[in-house]
């Protein structure tokens, strides 16, 4: 697994500075202790955990914990928990291919009763609600979704938390960074599906460009493809550019070389392992940079003897993921959602030496408007403010 162990430097230092029906495919264990380690001892969300360890399983969907972003670093918060423990706990991770709701929740099921604590990242997992209702003794971390029941309606449960990130600010740190390095004048970004967190990403990375060209004199276009728009859950077509899946860098690649066709040199990719494709097109064109989304992705963008990654947008899932399960032990865990915003260093960007290629003028820019992000001044454009692109918190 390609590691990103930078990342958590990314966000306890960087952001500080600065201011992403069934049966597995595959099944693999990390962290050492007894098989027959004890479960968490409790009948309720947020009991102390055994002293002997817990038993995690980490079910994600479809692109597992290599992705090189939003799946890998959720993951690698479980790692860093349990290498913190002494390796007293044990981890599974399940990967569910299809991507079905249905399945997602299903593969759950499949492997409860085997394990104390859940953690699922993706929107696929919404549906999770009944089970964690029918199974008080466990708990739920649920990444960038709520839980809801099999009515569709919002299950706020002792025994779930979920973690839902601001991504329009992450979005909206990406478009300031392509609009004030582009120089052909034209940018994009690339999604995956259109879902409210990736159209979140595409909103704020357009607030981002129309931001830098308001108060900082540039005249950037963000190139959309209609072919490649994507429609959101309610029937509306919001534009952008979107592969339709998370898992197929194969057209994430077409899409990158068509925008790079069109003249963009700056491309932004919030879609997975989709975006990955983006990137490979990326490296394979001339004078063109890569924003990466949700982690530290600069070892990816190694090209030879040069780097075609900008920075990234960053969401600090490692560091929240390790702190919910830390909450599960000391008996402090509870139920709900939360929106982790830049106000709690949960989003930002890559600032450090040597892990991004930002002017020192863009850089110089990019940390005022984080500042204006955190405290309230600037509230970028997402798929549920009320907000567009064109008329944000801010803008004027």
């Amino acid at each position: 697994m390609k590691k990103i162990a930078s990342f958590l430097v990314a966000c306890s230092m960087v952001l500080g500075l600065a201011g992403c029906a069934g049966s597995s495919v595959s099944s693999s264990a990390a962290g050492a202790g007894s098989s027959a380690a004890g479960s968490a001892a409790a009948s309720t969300a947020g009991s102390a955990a055994s002293a002997e360890g817990m038993k995690i399983v980490f079910v994600s969907s479809p692109s597992g914990v290599d992705d090189g972003s939003f799946v890998q670093n959720s993951y690698e918060g479980v790692l860093n928990f349990i290498d913190s423990r002494g390796s007293i706990d044990t981890v599974t991770d399940i990967v569910e291919p299809t991507g079905d709701t249905t399945a997602a929740v299903q593969a759950v099921a499949d492997v409860i009763a085997d394990y104390d604590v859940i953690v699922t990242p993706g929107f696929q997992f919404a549906g999770i609600g009944t089970l964690a209702q029918e199974n008080p003794d466990k708990q739920f971390i649920l990444i960038d979704t709520v839980a809801t029941d099999e009515s569709g309606n919002v299950a706020e449960l002792d025994n779930v938390t979920s973690l839902i990130f601001a991504e329009e600010e992450g979005g909206f740190f990406a478009g300031l960074a392509a609009a004030l390095t582009t120089k052909t004048g034209k940018v994009a970004s690339v999604h995956g599906v259109a879902f409210e967190s990736n159209v979140n990403y595409q909103y704020g990375f357009e607030s981002g460009v129309k931001y830098a060209n308001e108060h900082y004199g540039t005249t950037a276009e963000v190139v959309e493809i209609a072919a490649y728009a994507g429609t959101d859950s309610t029937g509306n077509n919001v534009g952008g550019n979107y592969v339709g899946k998370f898992d197929d860098p194969a057209t994430g690649k077409i899409i990158g070389q068509t925008l790079i066709g069109e003249g963009c040199d700056v491309l932004f990719a919030a879609a997975g392992d989709s975006g990955n494709g983006a990137l490979t097109a990326v490296k394979e064109a001339k004078d063109v940079y890569f924003i990466g989304c949700d982690a530290d992705q600069y070892d990816d963008g190694a090209n030879g003897d040069s780097n075609v990654v900008l920075t990234s947008s960053l969401k600090c899932m490692d560091v929240t993921v390790e702190r919910e399960l830390n909450k599960i032990v000391d008996g402090t865990f509870a139920g709900g959602t939360q929106l982790l915003k830049a106000d709690s260093d949960s989003t930002g960007f890559v600032s450090e030496e040597g892990r991004q290629q930002l002017s020192e003028d863009a850089l110089t820019k990019m940390n005022e408007c984080l500042q204006l992000v955190k405290d309230g001044t600037i509230v970028p454009a997402s798929a549920t403010n009320g907000y567009t692109p064109e008329d944000f918190p801010g803008l004027k």
